[in-house]
């Protein structure tokens, strides 16, 4: 089906590398369906190299194949998007486990005012054999949660690869990722920027090449793990920070003035309050790494800037962070003077180490805090530089 360039309203893109058994299966149906409904709109096959004549098949079925060498899946769909000349994009992978001649609940919604348009396979149906077991009861449901956990996503398939969305929408997100990452990457940025999200039923069929998928379950499921921590410095780095600073402290408490018997003989001394203090440290580090992520993030455009963080940034001048370090340090030192004053009452000859520690402990850790704070701050300070 050939269009007029400007007068283009769908484009349907999909990957491919060596699909030469289902691409004219697929280019077939997305003609159809468009012919059928009287949709103006193209095929745009993002080709990642094949070497078995798809990219001949799809031409000649009047495709457009975009030569794309950058190796990966988020790669080939990015290339075919970015070619992509209609008001709307729909893709979905070319090994006919999607159904491309039924496309009207994306395209209704499209024209409804959404900017993305997810399948949901788990609503619309999973035919016999066209998903893996540990895919559909342990990956995807699994993802999904911690995709909905950590950026409130209104998706409840985020790995479903059919999905439609307004072409315009590709330059605000700013799509990095090359892998098969890039499903995640795409919702996970719509939610940030807060985009009109919707989800529709699709059906998943078994797909018919007879060769294996190119989706390797354990590589790609760590990096769409790997892709949703590092995009939430929240789950991976401040919220495990304030727990093991809380643990720290509350452990703390309890040891600080003598030896806790808390299980019938069971007794926790000064082992664990040095314990207690590497976890106060970790945390301390963690929070701190994930306040340096976040304004990382927002200065290099990964994230949007939140009003909130913006009027804690200023709050927190570097020389508040600089007065506070120092505060901080001082208390470690007086502690550490103190335990010298005590040991120089002894002669500077044995000491009652169950006493000594409560003191020496706190103390060096408030000497580690005060120093990272100081640090923390100058480094708070070069990330929030703002850039013309």
């Amino acid at each position: 089906m050939n269009a007029e360039n400007n007068n283009i309203e769908l484009s349907v893109v999909m990957p491919c590398l060596n699909e030469a058994e289902t691409i004219e299966t697929c280019i077939k149906k997305a003609f159809a369906w468009m012919q059928a409904n009287q949709v103006n709109g193209e095929v745009v096959i993002g080709d990642n190299g094949s070497t078995d004549g798809s990219q001949k098949m799809a031409e000649d079925l009047g495709a457009r194949v975009i030569a794309v060498p950058r190796k990966g899946y988020g790669s080939a769909l990015m290339g075919a998007i970015e070619a992509a000349k209609g008001k709307y994009v729909i893709m979905g992978d070319s090994d006919d486990s999607y159904d491309f001649g039924n496309l009207n609940l994306f395209v209704d919604e499209l024209r409804n005012g959404k900017d993305l348009v997810m399948g949901n396979r788990f609503k619309g149906g999973i035919g016999e054999g066209a998903m893996p077991f540990l895919h559909r009861y342990l990956g995807n449901p699994v993802l999904s949660f911690i995709g909905r956990l950590f950026f409130k996503c209104p998706v409840g398939d985020f790995h479903c690869g059919l999905r439609g969305f307004r072409q315009d929408i590709v330059s605000v997100l700013d799509l990095k990722t090359t892998g098969m990452e890039f499903a995640s990457e795409m919702v996970v940025k719509a939610t940030i920027f807060k985009l009109n999200i919707t989800e529709v039923p699709t059906i998943l069929s078994k797909d018919g090449r007879t060769r294996p998928p190119h989706l390797r379950t354990w590589r790609d499921g760590w990096r769409h793990l790997r892709f949703l921590l590092i995009y939430s410095p929240r789950w991976l780095f401040l919220y495990p920070g304030i727990f093991l600073m809380l643990l720290g402290f509350i452990m703390s408490l309890f040891i600080i003035r003598g030896p806790v018997d808390m299980f019938n003989q069971v007794y926790f001394d000064t082992n664990t309050l040095l314990y207690a203090g590497a976890f106060i440290i970790v945390g301390y580090q963690a929070v701190s790494f994930g306040i340096f992520t976040r304004a990382y993030a927002v200065q290099a455009g990964f994230l949007p800037a939140k009003d909130a963080l913006t009027k804690a940034f200023k709050m927190f001048s570097m020389e508040l962070g600089l007065v506070i370090g120092i505060l901080i340090l001082f208390a470690g030192m007086g502690g550490t003077f103190y335990s010298i004053y005590q040991w120089e009452q002894s002669h500077f000859g044995q000491l009652e180490y169950s006493k000594t520690l409560r003191i020496v402990i706190p103390s060096v850790v408030a000497i580690i805090l005060g120093l990272q704070t100081v640090l923390s701050s100058f480094l708070i300070s070069v990330l929030s530089v703002n850039k013309k």
